[in-house]
């Protein structure tokens, strides 16, 4: 099983409605389990500002599925609930699904590329990764707590107290 670690965000409608969602959903991917639920927080949107505020977090799987069958899941999850297949960069979102870290695979192709490359540019996914681990950067060797205090994102990021749950898969034999 493969150590997977998901971005998760939410700015459109109930977020948090969304969010739990789409954890349920990535539940009943193939031989996939949610191990880890982050904190959520209330984060500024990076690009177009004149949006509604973002719920992020970070879940760690458990997954037998490849780095591109897990993107292809992702994706079907996103525009389930209601992602278009395109759309502008920055725009507002229903539910964005983001592969972090995948082991510690480094990978770049045409649709995917592991680790995140804006990982470590960014407050709303180091700081959520960090309440689940503190794992290393696979290029860069750093910790997640490195790469936080490196940081030289100016956001300020707001807890919630709302939390998101797993649910137990329910046993179909």
């Amino acid at each position: 099983m493969h150590k997977v670690f998901i971005g998760i965000g939410s700015n459109i409608g109930n977020r948090l409605v969304h969010l739990q969602e789409a954890i349920d959903l990535l539940m009943e991917l193939d031989d996939t389990s949610v191990c880890a639920v982050s904190a959520i927080y209330i984060t500024e949107p990076i690009g177009d500002t004149e949006q509604h505020r973002f719920y992020n977090g970070v879940l760690l799987l458990e997954t037998s599925l490849s780095p591109e069958e897990l993107r292809r899941g992702c994706k079907t999850i996103e525009q389930n609930l209601g992602r278009p297949h395109s759309y502008p960069r920055w725009s507002p979102r229903v539910i964005d699904l983001d592969i972090l870290l995948y082991d510690d695979l480094c990978l770049r192709t045409e649709s995917l590329s592991i680790p995140h490359p804006e990982l470590q540019h960014r407050k709303f996914v180091l700081v959520p990764l960090l309440d689940i681990a503190n794992t290393l950067h696979p290029e860069t060797g750093k910790s997640i707590r490195q790469l936080l205090e490196c940081c030289k994102d100016p956001s300020v990021l707001i807890r919630t107290k709302e939390k998101i749950m797993t649910k137990k898969r329910q046993n179909t034999d």
